[in-house]
């Protein structure tokens, strides 16, 4: 039988605009809502959010940003599921001189602030990293003692938390959070890959990880740069689901930009429809998912 294969779209990332400078990635509240509104209606069922400086570009945390976006999304109608972030505020990049201070200003920020948007705005499900690891040239920390309560305020609003792991350790550390009643006994994973210095772009890798995931978990994955579009179609084949959007990958094919997360999105069911597969409706999500 056709398999519903529920679609992601990762609209605009935290990356700072020095790392993709594409023009075509939304930046304001407006942008950002609007791109998630033609994601959803060319087959995305499920947004993932971040949101930015409106005035820079530049990532961005603030609780009034996250509620224009999701404010706008609601009004428009337009049936889709809403993923909100909680992934900045554990970037850690140290100066080499002095490693008390940061080389580019960020600085770790506390659950309740990495939450607060989760409360406020209760999305129908928000990311949660297990993850500490090098990232590129930085790393992020996200230490058992701000997970746990961070999956604490998620479960309290009543938010489908979506556990983000870049690596084999990072699903084990997960999978005991689970069976520990910290996190849901039906849990939702995004296994990352080829994420510098995570699990690479690879089927190999994508099998062990896999092979660790709680009995009773539901499992997406996704690949970044020119891995995307190939993870889809293992990660369809391996019955999991897929993600794709400009946080990820900024081309629908080499050496062709994406005009906005849409194509990207298409593209994504073109190759579940060739594969006798069809992109999960928002309804079909909310069932697979178990989101009332």
């Amino acid at each position: 039988m056709t398999r519903s294969v529920i679609i992601t779209c990762a609209l605009t990332g935290g990356a700072r605009l020095n790392e993709s400078g594409h023009k075509h990635v939304p930046i304001t509240p407006e942008q950002i809502a609007a791109d998630a509104i033609q994601a959803a209606e060319a087959g995305a069922a499920v947004v993932h959010i971040h949101v930015r400086d409106p005035k820079t570009g530049e990532p961005a945390m603030e609780l009034g940003l996250y509620r224009e976006v999701v404010e706008r999304i609601r009004a428009s109608k337009v049936d889709m599921l809403i993923n909100l972030t909680t992934g900045p505020g554990a970037r850690s990049f140290p100066r080499v001189d002095d490693p008390t201070k940061s080389q580019d200003g960020s600085i770790p920020r506390t659950p309740e602030f990495r939450t607060q948007h989760i409360v406020e705005l209760k999305p129908d499900i928000c990311s949660l990293d297990v993850a500490t690891m090098n990232f590129g040239e930085a790393a992020i920390v996200n230490l058992g003692s701000h997970l746990r309560p961070m999956a604490a305020a998620i479960r309290q609003a009543g938010v489908k938390p979506e556990i983000e792991a870049f690596d084999l350790g990072h699903v084990w550390q997960a999978a005991d959070m689970v069976s520990r009643g910290e996190l849901p006994a039906n849990p939702l994973f995004q296994l990352c890959m080829g994420i510098p210095w995570g699990a690479p772009a690879t089927v190999e890798a994508l099998l062990q990880m896999k092979s660790m995931l709680p009995v009773g978990s539901t499992w997406s994955a996704f690949a970044i740069g020119r891995n995307q579009f190939p993870m889809v179609a293992q990660t369809a084949l391996l019955g999991g689901h897929v993600r794709v959007g400009l946080e990820d990958n900024l081309y629908l094919r080499k050496g062709e930009l994406s005009v906005g997360n849409a194509p990207l999105v298409r593209r994504a069911v073109a190759i579940l429809e060739s594969l006798d597969l069809l992109p999960a409706t928002p309804d079909e999500a909310r069932r697979i998912l178990q989101i009332g």
